[in-house]
């Protein structure tokens, strides 16, 4: 079975998207939690619609405060109980045939304990490439939405004090320990403008206008994680 935990803070227009898409997955034994980290939208009539309505298997919990991401997909992730675990956020759509995808990925590479695929945000597209350890310790090619063998997690997968790039350094903490990636070659899933990459800047930004404060606050992102991985 695949958990699939999804952190949620608002986007509740969005997260009905993501449910949707969720609900017309061509492999359909899952089940989802979904952790709301204090979010002011109304989203109790959208989980029960789609646990009433569509009859689909969601564990709806609550923070006490507002924690943050890598806290509520932890929290989340503590509570599942899939073999198989996909962190997918609020503003995510999946392709019907995305988790069967990802699954079939997995069981033709079992020296994989991850499946990961290119994705869109909005129109733009970002393609990923085969998995290369070394190309890993240089940049952040991996998105958060792979299907993850639970076994080979962290028992805490998620940095909490780290606030951006966490994906990056839970791959790095998996590579570690010999835990690879295999690549499909294909979109899976496109991420809805508005949330956190809102402000995506193209990579010539990041070369050329070194004093922006996004490029500043990612730069700073990228020596943390360098460092807390001796790869500075």
């Amino acid at each position: 079975m695949i958990s699939i935990i999804i952190p949620l803070y608002n986007q509740s227009k969005k997260l009905d998207k993501c449910l949707e898409s969720i609900k017309n997955q061509t492999y359909n034994n899952y089940d989802i939690i979904v952790v709301n980290d204090r979010s002011v939208d109304r989203l109790s009539w959208l989980i029960e619609k789609y646990k009433k309505v569509f009859g689909i298997k969601i564990e709806f919990i609550h923070n006490s405060v507002n924690h943050g991401a890598p806290y509520t997909r932890n929290k989340g992730f503590i509570k599942s109980k899939g073999e198989l675990v996909l962190f997918c956020d609020a503003d995510t759509v999946l392709k019907p045939e995305a988790l069967e995808k990802m699954l079939t990925a997995l069981k033709n590479h079992p020296e994989a304990s991850y499946a990961y695929s290119s994705h869109r945000f909005g129109s733009k597209l970002f393609r990923s490439w085969v998995f290369d350890p070394d190309k890993l310790r240089q940049l952040p090619y991996i998105h958060t939405t792979s299907l993850i063998r639970r076994e080979h997690l962290p028992p805490m997968p998620w940095d909490e004090n780290l606030k951006r790039l966490q994906d990056w350094d839970l791959w790095l903490t998996m590579l570690k320990h010999g835990r690879i990636g295999c690549f499909i070659d294909e979109v899976l899933f496109t991420v809805i403008p508005g949330g956190t990459m809102s402000n995506w800047l193209p990579s010539l930004a990041y070369r050329l206008l070194p004093w922006l404060p996004k490029v500043r606050r990612y730069n700073e992102a990228v020596r943390n994680v360098k460092k807390k991985h001796g790869l500075a």
